[in-house]
């Protein structure tokens, strides 16, 4: 067992993408955790596919390495905004934090947001140039940009003195001096145990800890982790559970199963004191920011209450003609257990029941959070349909109508500057700053409404050729800026069900742009294209060639069809109307109009308007 001064809980954070989770890989590696001949998978901490294949890291984890006597007790934590609950919360576990800033790109705007939380808890930062061995770092500028960005965030002076590392993660080392490359990670521990301080917190005293973040086991329910505040947790005693935000809890709970982190697997203790992270399961309705405490000193620890969500969308069963081909979950009742089993873990997510019993709305942080929530149900198997994401407007002191708002930075060749320009002036952004960045690019600053990007992701990335750099911050409300005009484009919506042929989508696609190919399964209501004209129109794709037996010359030659444009899920999040719901199954995803029959659906228009 570690000595208090002995324990060292540090926090990684930065910028999407600039390296952090590659850089516990290495901190792991180089602390001799893994055997020599072990196989050790890249990104060891990104578990969930979804991480793993986007490369972001979504959920914080937590993972402890030995260095000289010390144990230092390392939280990954995630970079999106959309996640930003999760940096929040964790940073209650750390006595310091690692900024991972990479040699190129310099400080990002994700980074200052992530800093800002680390200032208000007045956490000491050590600060890691990554990936100094790309060929265009330029490690002694990034130095400069850092300091400024503490200039800029109004820090105290100790912040100034914060020692820089520069580190190849990929390589597996870091050096104090940049020019000079060593072989090991060692001076960013050193760098570690030096400049953050070891954990605080009486050991006599009858013991506090508080539960941070969540995690679940098929196995064992839910697993509560946090730190330990205040004195020594021993195994079978009585405790009692309560919570700031919540003054009517007051449960009486058994300490019966406590870990601790072991590089990355959980170890079994029997007893654990101040300042050591641990895991405890077997508590029934364990929660994050609650704290577990002696019997003879209750008291709740002040936890942040978590950041409220900006979006919600309609998850409901799939009612398509095509229903339960693909899933194997697609009753509400295994749909309703499997949302509520998310906010076991997901404390930014919100579910509500509605007057269908088919229908549930589901509010998150942002477009990604819904869309990884969408994507990991898909995978397991699940079938459903949801709505367009609408944004979550909120009334003020003075009853007015507010609305979330972002802050959104944008990186682009100035040849592109005009046109992103006057695209975000059409969607009541504003543009606030604008300036050259050091990577030869223009650096733009606007505010705009959250419902203003949606849908503006897509057409940013056609319009800067693919490379622009967009991030995007929320930034609290204000008041509603106005409408906004709506995608021009209308569907193309299929009046028969069938099998598409080649015929058939030869002639409909000279009403637009079309989203399958000839032999696809189709039904009436789907929506199989986009009209320009922004019309909806009727077009049958299963058209067969009526059979005559004169030929004419030259009409036989074949027929020419245009690649159809397949869209994403976030494509079709921000495409999809307010009268279309998108059909997901674990094979497919498609669009469809609310209304499926064609009289229906043009009667109900007439009642409209």
């Amino acid at each position: 067992m570690y000595t208090q001064e002995k324990i060292r809980n540090v926090a990684i954070v930065a910028h999407v993408d600039h390296g952090k989770t590659t850089l516990v890989d290495g901190l792991l590696k180089s602390s001799g955790i893994f055997r020599d001949n072990q196989v050790v998978q890249d990104r060891v901490m990104d578990s969930n596919t979804i991480e793993r294949e986007r490369g972001i890291t979504i959920l914080s984890k937590n993972t402890a390495l030995e260095y000289k006597g010390y144990k230092i007790n390392v939280i990954d934590t995630p970079g999106h905004a959309d996640f930003g609950g999760e940096v929040e919360r964790v940073l209650k576990m750390a006595n310091g934090v690692v900024l991972v800033v990479d040699a190129f790109e310099g400080p990002m705007p994700q980074t200052k947001f992530v800093l800002r939380k680390a200032f208000d808890l007045k956490l000491p930062v050590v600060v890691c140039v990554n990936k100094i061995d790309r060929p265009d770092a330029r490690p002694q500028e990034v130095v400069d940009e850092v300091l400024e960005l503490f200039l800029q965030m109004d820090v105290g002076d100790q912040y100034f003195n914060s020692p820089f590392i520069f580190a190849s993660a990929k390589e597996g080392y870091a050096t104090t001096d940049w020019k000079n490359v060593k072989d090991d990670m060692q001076d960013i521990f050193d760098a570690i145990i030096a400049h953050i301080p070891a954990p605080s917190g009486d050991e006599n005293a009858p013991f506090q800890l508080l539960i941070s973040t969540t995690d679940y086991s098929e196995y064992v329910g839910r697993i509560g982790i946090g730190k330990i505040e205040r004195g020594v947790i021993q195994l079978g005693q009585d405790a009692v559970m309560v919570n700031y935000n919540n003054p009517d809890l007051n449960k009486k709970i058994k300490i019966t199963n406590m870990f601790e982190f072991d590089g990355l697997s959980r170890v079994p203790v029997e007893k654990s004191s101040v300042g050591n992270i641990v895991a405890v399961t077997g508590v029934e309705g364990i929660n994050i920011g609650d704290t577990l405490c002696d019997p003879s000193s209750i008291e709740a620890l002040p936890f942040l209450k978590i950041s409220e969500p900006t979006m919600a969308m309609t998850f409901s069963v799939n009612d398509s003609p095509f229903a339960g081909k693909d899933g194997e979950y697609v009753t509400s009742r295994q749909v309703r257990a499997r949302l509520f089993r998310e906010l076991q873990t997901d404390v930014s997510l919100r579910v509500e029941e509605t007057d269908s019993t088919d229908a549930f709305r589901v509010s998150g942080r942002g477009e990604l959070h819904l869309s990884v929530l969408i994507e990991n149900m898909r995978r397991e198997g699940y079938e459903f349909q949801v709505s367009k994401p609408e944004v979550l407007y909120k009334k003020d002191e003075n009853g007015k109508f507010v609305e979330p708002m972002e802050q959104v930075t944008i990186d682009v060749d100035q040849e592109f500057v005009g046109n992103v320009m006057e695209k975000l002036g059409q969607r009541k952004g504003e543009l606030i700053d604008m300036h050259p960045s050091s990577s030869g690019t223009m650096r733009l600053l606007f505010s705009i409404p959250a419902r203003g990007l949606i849908g503006y992701r897509q057409e940013f990335l056609t319009d800067t050729k693919g490379n622009g750099i967009m991030n995007a911050l929320f930034d609290g409300y204000a008041p509603y800026k106005g409408d906004i005009p709506k995608r021009r484009l209308g569907s193309l919506i299929c009046s028969e069900s069938g099998e598409s042929s080649a015929y058939g989508l030869h002639s409909a696609q000279e009403r637009g742009v079309l989203f399958i190919q000839a032999g696809v399964e189709v039904y009436e209501g789907m929506v199989v294209g986009a009209n320009p004209k922004g019309l909806d129109i009727e077009v049958n794709v299963c058209r067969k060639k009526q059979q005559t037996n004169i030929r004419a010359a030259g009409s036989d030659e074949a027929i020419r069809l245009s690649p159809p444009s397949i869209m994403s899920l976030e494509q079709l999040m921000e495409f999809v109307e307010s009268d279309e719901l998108i059909e997901i199954t674990p094979k497919h995803l498609r669009l469809r109009k609310r209304i499926l029959d064609t009289n229906l659906r043009y009667k109900s228009k007439k009642h409209q308007h």
